[in-house]
């Protein structure tokens, strides 16, 4: 689930640069429509499950344990 959430937000992000850089939003390139009530279904799924995994991801930035180097500090 942790590198589905990833991935998810990964997507976003890259998305969102292509957005402030160029203009251009690929999700609604590849699946139709824009970020609009009247976008598509597609669309509309994927900005969805991208936000429930940056959601989902927000309790990464709590999660102390050390998994890199097995807490041998």
């Amino acid at each position: 689930m942790k590198k589905i959430a990833l991935l998810l937000v990964i997507i976003g992000a890259l998305n969102w640069l292509l957005i402030g850089v160029f203009g251009w939003d690929i999700v609604a390139a590849i699946f139709g429509g824009d970020p609009t009530p009247a976008t598509s279904m597609f669309s509309r799924i994927v900005y969805s499950l991208v936000g429930l995994a940056g959601i989902y991801s927000i309790r990464f930035l709590f999660d102390d344990r050390v998994t890199a180097d097995n807490g041998n500090h």
